[in-house]
């Protein structure tokens, strides 16, 4: 039996480089000691609490993201805020998690509906046109698009309920 080291992802909404070209897939290997050692003693961070720990351990473990293949911690930082948390979640169910948490989290990331995704591929592998995506047949009303209330959103597995705050330095 062997172990797998390294797992492949797919971004819920991308990161978008420079030049404007979208990345959502990639991939993260699990996390050495080092991996999680290394980036206390940058200068920057001032504990294990520090928020930047998480930007540095991710820099570290993410292999490819799309067609890069050398991540910076400006990348990580360019992420938007729903893919750096699906990051976390997935470093902590790859790194401390069990098969079933992995299924959760995957399954939840398939059948999420982001406002603001990227079209899906229509059977002719192009981008379905951005009306049929706000309202399809059979689709509820959509919270946040001035079509009365919205439907009662499936619960989110393993994902996280709250987003974590950066705070302030003053230098």
């Amino acid at each position: 039996m062997t172990l797998r080291t390294s797992y492949e992802f797919t971004l819920p909404r991308g990161y978008v480089d420079g030049s404007g070209q979208l990345h959502r897939t990639g991939t993260m290997r699990l996390a050495t000691a080092r991996d999680e050692l290394e980036p206390l003693r940058d200068p920057m961070v001032s504990g294990p609490d520090d928020p930047r720990l998480t930007i540095l351990v991710l820099t570290r473990v993410i292999e490819r993201l799309g067609t890069l293949e050398l991540i910076t911690s400006h990348d990580i930082e360019g992420l938007f805020a729903v893919d750096l948390a699906f990051l976390q979640d997935f470093y902590g169910v790859i790194n401390f998690g069990n098969q079933a948490e992995y299924d959760a989290l995957m399954r939840a990331q398939e059948e999420s509906d982001l406002l603001g995704s990227p079209a899906p591929a229509s059977a002719s592998g192009t981008a379905a046109p951005a009306a049929e995506q706000a309202s399809s047949p059979g689709d509820g009303p959509r919270e946040g698009l001035g079509e009365g209330p919205a439907a009662t959103p499936a619960p989110r597995t393993g994902m996280r309920s709250a987003i974590e705050e950066l705070p302030r330095r003053t230098l």
